[in-house]
């Protein structure tokens, strides 16, 4: 506990619930870990069809944000993970910021998001990609299939992060492998077959292609703040954060930028769906092994379909490490909110086994297979309509969420600011306000597209997503509904932690000894 003496900026005010539960964690998260973390964390392969399906356009509005978006994003992460360095991540970051009310908000939109997307879009990619490669899913079999993967996904974010951290290093090696064959694939299927391909004037950016695929492309490269929600298990966060931060945008940009182009060199824009972009691609690249190509799709035979089976077998798994991924970082935050007074102090339990926050895993769970079955139920087979109604809603409540995560790196210089920066974003005050509001503009304007499709352009209807066309109102209840009831639970979080808050402890955030007078910060 810190001294009395200590000026406000070097502790936080926390609960004796926090020491509690922070005495079972354990340093297993070292540099190796966290580069393989954040590639499996920022590279979601359930999207590659959503931005594709935009045609050329999506390529060029990918390239932007990488530029105007990831790398702010990615710079302003470096200074805040290698700060504040206390397990919760973002949770923590925008506490201090902000307060503690703000933060429980913010948690519960940033956990809840993930159960949604993998009993959604997760699980109806994977689904859908199984059905294609091997056997249609058809009646009890596409629920024990959601089931397992659904399941296996919480199992894996149970076990000890010693164990579980293996789950996202075999994931991203996986959508590397399975990346990096596609992309040659490709070149193969040109050399044999030539190449649907794109002109110059494909490329050129539009409003209306803009303001549709912003949500898709934040969301794709949204993650960096991840594995900060370990961040008392990371054995060196001030040096390993910033290292892994910057060299993982690189790989992210390639790993979305090189079959994204694949996908449009392949397949016409009039097949080129949210859901099968991707998977059609595969098909139809992989035919030059084995297989042709008919007015239907393309079928796979020999060769192609061996190397096609391995390749959806290599995309599922990518998919459910994603999953894996997120729900272990997200519920690690909610469960801090737990033990800090934001939430049920019973969600702030970890296991003295296994070092991880087991009621919240649980409870991810439990809400991914309700998302799931209601989908199953309500959609009566529409897929594809389902799938951009899901993707939606995991969007807007990651967008939302943001919206208070990027302007704490502004508010934490001036609020905390000789707390030692291992690293700092580039360019001073002006730099730190530059990336702060840059990465804050882009959340709001994804919020308001995706809330709102076809927001600014001349007929918004024409931009409702696939399967929703002349249902504007019933698209805008399936989005603001689920965000009104979230709200409301995340209030009544906070309200249950009340007893878990008058439980006062302090923690140190900084030596006070390494401030800017006691030993010089890094550039």
């Amino acid at each position: 506990m810190a001294a009395a003496t200590y000026d406000d900026e070097f502790v936080e005010t926390t609960t004796a619930a926090a020491l509690e539960e922070k005495a079972k964690l354990k340093k297993h998260f070292g540099r190796f870990d966290m580069l393989f973390f954040l590639i499996c964390t920022l590279v979601g392969l359930d999207t590659l069809g959503s931005v594709a399906a935009q045609g050329a356009q999506g390529f060029t509005w990918l390239a932007f944000l990488a530029l105007v978006f990831f790398v702010p994003y990615a710079l302003l992460t470096a200074e805040l993970g290698s700060t504040f360095t206390e397990e919760g991540g973002s949770y923590i970051w925008v506490k201090l910021a902000f307060g503690r009310f703000t933060a429980a908000i913010q948690s519960v939109l940033y956990w809840l998001s993930n159960p949604i997307w993998l009993g959604g879009t997760l699980t109806i990619t994977a689904a859908t990609t199984f059905g294609t490669f091997f056997t249609p899913l058809n009646g009890a079999w596409k629920y024990v299939f959601a089931l397992l993967f659904i399941w296996f996904a919480v199992w894996a974010a149970i076990l000890s992060f010693s164990i579980g951290k293996w789950i996202p290093t075999i994931g991203a090696i996986v959508r590397v492998v399975v990346l990096a064959f596609f992309s040659l694939s490709v070149i193969v299927y040109a050399a044999s077959n030539g190449v649907h391909g794109v002109s110059a004037g494909d490329f050129s950016p539009t409003w209306t292609v803009f303001i549709a695929a912003v949500p898709v492309l934040f969301f794709n490269y949204v993650g960096f703040e991840l594995p900060n929600a370990a961040g008392d298990e990371m054995k060196d966060p001030r040096r390993d954060v910033p290292f892994t931060v910057l060299r993982s945008a690189v790989g992210a940009v390639l790993l979305y930028g090189v079959p994204i182009l694949a996908i449009l060199l392949v397949l016409p824009a009039s097949r080129i769906t949210s859901l099968g972009g991707f998977i059609d691609a595969m098909k139809t690249v992989f035919t030059v092994y084995g297989g042709h190509v008919t007015k239907d799709g393309a079928v796979l035979t020999g060769a192609g379909k061996i190397l096609g089976d391995l390749a959806a077998i290599g995309f599922i798994l990518a998919l459910l490490s994603s999953g894996t991924t997120w729900i272990m970082g997200a519920d690690r935050s909610q469960a801090v909110a737990g033990f800090d007074g934001a939430a049920p102090r019973s969600f702030g339990y970890f296991s003295a086994r296994w070092g991880t926050p087991v009621v919240v895993n649980l409870l991810s769970g439990v809400f991914s297979t309700i998302v799931m079955v209601l989908a199953y139920q309500l959609t009566t087979g529409d897929a594809n309509k389902y799938f951009t109604a899901v993707l939606g809603l995991a969007i807007s409540t990651t967008t939302i969420s943001y919206l208070v995560v990027f302007p704490a790196v502004i508010k934490l210089r001036y609020s905390h600011p000789h707390v030692p920066r291992p690293y700092r974003v580039p360019g001073g005050t002006a730099g730190v306000w530059l990336a702060g509001v840059l990465c804050t503009l882009w959340s709001a304007l994804a919020t308001v597209a995706l809330l709102y499709p076809g927001f600014g352009t001349s007929n918004p209807d024409d931009s409702l997503p696939d399967g929703w066309a002349g249902q504007r109102g019933s698209y805008e209840l399936s989005q603001f509904l689920p965000l009104a009831v979230l709200i409301v639970i995340g209030l009544a979080f906070y309200v249950a932690g009340a007893k878990t808050r008058s439980q006062i402890a302090q923690v140190k955030l900084a030596d006070p000894s390494l401030t800017a007078e006691g030993a010089p910060l890094a550039p």
